[in-house]
C-alpha cells in the first residue's frame, strides 16, 4: 500500500500486541458492544495471531494504523473475508464477502482516519478479488459507524435483530457496496 500523508499501515505483529489489547480492553471504544471488550491479553494474542494468518491465506486483512512508522498504535483498519467456510477457503464461495472494520483509540476518533484508511482497504479489497461485495455491518445505535459507511458510498440493504448479541433490542445494520446474494446477507448476520 503506497504510504499516505497522514497516516502508516502495517500488518499485525507481535510487536502490536500491548497497544492492541490497549485499544480492544478501553470501555470506551466499547460503548455500543460492551460486550466484544477484551478482558485478557490472550485475547488479543489471538487476534494478532488471526489477523496475520488472514494476510496470508486470504491475501489481505486489517491494517495496523499510526500517524508515523514505527509510531503507537491508533487503532486497525481493513477488510476481512468472511462468509466462507475457514482460514484459506475459496473466494468463490457462495457467501464470500469483505467485511470492512475498524477500531480506533478514543482520541483519534472523529477525525477521519476510519473513513480515510477504509477507503485504502476497499480499494485493496478490490485488488485481491473485485467480484467480492464490501460489506459493513453494526448495530444501528451506533451512528458514528453508519455515517462512515455512508460516506464511503455504501448503502444500507438490510436490518434485523442483533444476531447474537446479549442484548435482545439490538439491531443489526448491512450495509454493502452492492446487492447481496442471499447466502452473503446470511453470513452477515449470523
Amino acid at each position: 500500500m503506497e504510504p499516505s500523508p497522514d497516516y502508516v499501515l502495517d500488518r499485525p505483529a507481535e510487536e502490536d500486541l500491548d497497544e492492541l489489547f490497549a485499544i480492544e480492553s478501553d470501555p470506551r471504544v466499547w460503548t455500543h458492544l460492551p460486550s466484544g471488550r477484551m478482558t485478557a491479553r490472550e485475547e488479543a494474542e489471538a487476534i494478532i495471531v488471526k489477523l496475520q494468518s488472514q494476510w496470508e491465506l486470504d491475501g489481505l486483512g486489517p491494517w495496523m494504523v499510526r500517524r508515523t512508522v514505527g509510531g503507537n498504535l491508533l487503532g486497525h483498519c481493513g477488510c476481512s473475508l468472511r462468509g466462507v467456510s475457514g482460514p484459506g477457503a475459496s473466494h468463490r464461495e457462495p457467501g464470500a464477502f469483505w467485511n470492512l472494520g475498524y477500531r480506533f483509540r478514543p482520541e483519534v476518533q472523529g477525525q477521519g482516519l476510519a473513513t480515510s484508511v477504509s477507503r485504502d482497504a476497499i480499494a485493496a479489497a478490490a485488488g485481491v478479488d473485485a467480484d467480492l461485495p464490501v460489506v459493513a455491518y453494526l448495530l444501528e445505535h451506533n451512528t458514528a459507524s453508519a455515517v462512515v459507511a455512508r460516506k464511503l458510498g455504501l448503502q444500507m440493504i438490510h436490518r434485523a435483530p442483533g444476531a447474537g448479541n446479549p442484548d435482545s433490542a439490538a439491531v443489526r445494520l448491512v450495509f454493502a457496496d452492492r446487492k447481496l446474494t442471499p447466502a452473503q446477507l446470511e453470513a452477515t448476520l449470523s
